[in-house]
């Protein structure tokens, strides 16, 4: 059995080093350190500490030591609703991330389905997320299914 556990305040080093790990893997050159990352671990302190309710993150501590071996993170993002969404609730997964060494061992799967139910706790009717060549095979697997919304972004330049 997986033993997979929602993440507290403590955690947040280590997912932004997950964080890392993902961002790595997804581009041809390794993700620079910098003020980012303490951005993101006061961010995920924060949110973490349960007082809004909106964020999750669902981990595997390494089986062989110390720190996390897989996290996922997901937050609740409250649109207005219409008649196709009454709630208007609307989940993002943020990052699944893990280490090398512990692939192929159902870890993401596990924490992937644990985000979920946390999600359908909360009513929320729908789930997005970006995935990655490697990763897509999992999130089909559990229902996901690529959508034709057309989806545009606009940078705004730094304050």
């Amino acid at each position: 059995m997986i033993d997979v556990r929602q993440a507290v305040p403590e955690d947040a080093r280590e997912l932004i080093r997950l964080r890392k790990v993902m961002l790595d893997s997804m581009g041809d050159d390794p993700a620079p350190s910098g003020e980012w990352e303490r951005t993101g671990v006061t961010i995920l302190e924060r949110q973490l500490s349960g007082r809004d309710g909106m964020l999750a993150a669902f981990v595997v501590d390494r089986p062989d030591g110390t720190g996390l071996a897989v996290c996922v993170v997901g937050a609740v993002d409250q649109r207005l609703p219409n008649p196709r969404d009454p709630t208007g609730l609307r989940g993002y997964v943020y990052n699944v991330a893990t280490d090398a060494a512990y692939r192929r061992r159902g870890y993401s799967r596990a924490c992937m389905n644990a985000l979920i139910d946390w999600y359908a706790t909360r009513g929320v009717s729908a789930v997005d997320l970006r995935a990655s060549a490697e990763g897509e095979p999992l999130y089909a697997a559990l229902g996901f299914r690529r959508t034709d919304e057309p989806a545009m972004r606009l940078h705004l330049p730094a304050p």
